[in-house]
C-alpha cells in the first residue's frame, strides 16, 4: 500500500526525527493539575502458586516469554487493584503492600490523562500533524506500530506512567519514601532512560499487566537508584533472544512459506504477538533504538524527545499526588448463585485494543469451559455463556489477573471531587 505515491519505508533514525520535529515547538498545551478528587478502589491479594512467590499468569509469561530470565529475578506486585479513574474509564492496576500502596498507580492514571487531554487542545501540534509530508507519513506507516503521531505520543505518555508504577513495586528497595520523591528519583536516576534502552516494548507492556518486574535496583552513594549488572545483562539477554525470535520467523514465513515481507508482518504480528516490525525488520546485528530516546539536531540544538516527555510527566505526577484521596471500598462479588439474564452474559473490556487482546480474552474464558459467542473489537463487547453469577465473577478475576479490565457497562466515573484550593490552577 502507498501513502500518496510514497511506499511505506522503514527506517527508525527517520521515523524518529518525524516525531521530534512534530515535538520541539510544544508537545501539549500547559497541563492542568486536577482538582482535589477522592477515587475508590478495591484490592485482592494476589494468590502466588504452592512453592512459588509468583501467579499462575506471572510464571506462564516468564517461561514463554521471559527466556532467559529466571524466577527469582522477578517481583511480584501484593495486590491488585481497581478502579474507575475521572474519565469513566474502568482500570486494573497493582502494588506492593511493602511499597508506596496503590496511590502511585491511581495518580499515575490522573497525570496520563491530564497529558492526554493537554495533546488533544494543541491545536498548534495537530496543525502540524496535518501538514507532515507524505514521505514522514510513508515513513510512520513503514516502521511504528501506531502510525497516527497522536496515538504513538499518547502511548509514550502511558508508557511513561506503566513505568512508574511497575517501578514502585520496588520502591521499598529505593531512598524515596514518598511518591513524588519516587518519581523525582526515577528521573534523575536516568530509569526512564534504562527502560527505554535496555527493555523490549512487549516485556513492559505485558509484564505490568501482570503485576512483576524482572529487575534490582541498587542505592547510589549520591541517593540515585540504578539496574544491577545482572539485571542489565538479562533484559540484554532477553532482548537478544526476542530479536532472534522476530528474525526466525521472518525468515521462515519469507524463505519457506513465501509471503512478502508485508504479508509475513501481518501474519504473524497479527496471529503470534511475537513478531513486529521494530525487531522482524532489523538488519542483523543491530540493536533497536527507542525512537523518543535517539537525539537529533534540530533548528541547531540538540534535541530528544524522551526527556522532555518524562520531565513533563514528573513533575505533573508530583503535583497531582496530592490531589487525589485513595478509599478502599469492598468489593461488590455479587450472589453466588442464581439465574443469568440474557443481559448478563454481555460485559465489556474497554482497554481490548487489538486482535492479541481478543484471542488472550477468548483463551482465558475457554480454558474456564466459558463459551464465547461474539466479540466485538469496536465496541469492546464480549458476549460469553456464564453458568452463574459466581461462574461470571471468577471469570472477570481471571480476566484482572491477565491485565484486562472487565466491567459490566460503562459507566460514569465513580468519584467524588472535593474543594478546590486555589494551587489546583497551576499548569505544568
Amino acid at each position: 500500500m502507498t501513502m500518496n505515491g510514497h511506499e511505506p519505508r522503514y527506517d527508525r533514525r527517520a521515523a524518529s526525527r518525524v516525531l521530534a520535529s512534530l515535538a520541539r515547538p510544544g508537545l501539549g498545551t500547559p497541563a492542568l493539575v486536577p482538582p482535589p478528587r477522592r477515587i475508590e478502589y478495591t484490592a485482592a491479594p494476589l494468590r502466588p502458586e504452592a512453592g512459588s512467590h509468583l501467579t499462575l499468569s506471572q510464571r506462564l509469561y516468564l517461561e514463554r516469554f521471559m527466556r532467559p530470565c529466571r524466577a527469582d529475578q522477578v517481583t511480584s506486585a501484593t495486590h491488585r487493584m481497581t478502579w474507575t479513574d475521572s474519565d469513566g474509564i474502568p482500570n486494573t492496576g497493582h502494588f506492593h503492600s511493602g511499597g508506596l500502596g496503590p496511590l502511585v498507580p491511581i495518580a499515575m492514571r490522573e497525570t496520563v490523562l491530564a497529558l492526554w487531554h493537554a495533546l488533544e487542545a494543541d491545536t498548534g501540534l495537530a496543525t502540524r500533524i496535518t501538514e507532515m509530508s507524505p514521505r514522514d507519513e510513508a515513513v510512520l506507516e513503514g516502521t511504528t506500530t501506531d502510525h497516527d503521531p497522536m496515538d504513538i505520543f499518547r502511548v509514550g505518555i502511558e508508557a511513561c506512567g506503566r513505568a512508574l508504577a511497575q517501578h514502585a513495586l520496588l520502591a521499598r528497595a529505593t531512598p524515596y519514601r514518598t511518591a513524588a520523591e519516587f518519581a523525582h528519583g526515577m528521573r534523575d536516576s536516568g530509569i526512564y532512560s534504562a527502560v527505554a534502552t535496555r527493555w523490549y516494548w512487549e516485556l513492559q507492556a505485558s509484564s505490568y499487566r501482570r503485576g512483576m518486574i524482572a529487575v534490582t535496583l541498587c542505592a547510589q552513594p549520591d541517593g540515585t537508584i540504578r539496574y544491577s549488572a545482572e539485571t542489565v545483562a538479562t533484559l540484554r539477554a532477553m532482548k537478544d533472544m526476542t530479536i532472534e525470535d522476530a528474525h526466525r520467523t521472518m525468515r521462515r514465513a519469507t524463505q519457506v512459506e513465501g509471503l512478502s515481507v508485508a504479508d509475513a508482518i501481518t501474519k504473524y504480528h497479527d496471529e503470534l504477538d511475537v513478531i513486529s516490525r521494530q525487531y522482524a525488520l532489523l538488519p542483523p546485528g543491530t540493536r533497536p533504538a527507542c525512537l523518543a530516546a535517539m537525539p537529533h539536531q534540530l533548528g541547531g540544538a540538540h534535541y530528544s524527545t524522551l526527556p522532555v516527555v518524562v520531565d513533563k510527566f514528573t513533575e505533573l505526577f508530583a503535583a497531582v499526588v496530592p490531589t487525589v484521596t485513595v478509599a478502599e471500598v469492598a468489593a461488590d462479588t455479587g450472589s453466588e448463585t442464581g439465574e443469568l439474564a440474557a443481559e448478563d452474559q454481555v460485559f465489556y473490556v474497554p482497554d481490548m485494543s487489538c486482535k492479541h487482546c481478543v484471542r488472550t480474552i477468548t483463551g482465558v474464558l475457554e480454558s474456564m469451559s466459558i463459551g464465547v459467542r461474539d466479540v466485538d473489537l469496536t465496541s469492546k463487547r464480549v458476549i460469553a455463556e456464564f453458568r452463574s453469577p459466581r461462574n461470571r465473577h471468577r471469570a472477570f478475576e481471571a480476566l484482572r489477573d491477565s491485565g484486562y479490565n472487565p466491567t459490566a457497562e460503562l459507566t460514569e466515573p465513580a468519584t467524588a471531587t472535593l474543594p478546590t484550593p486555589a494551587t489546583t490552577e497551576t499548569a505544568v
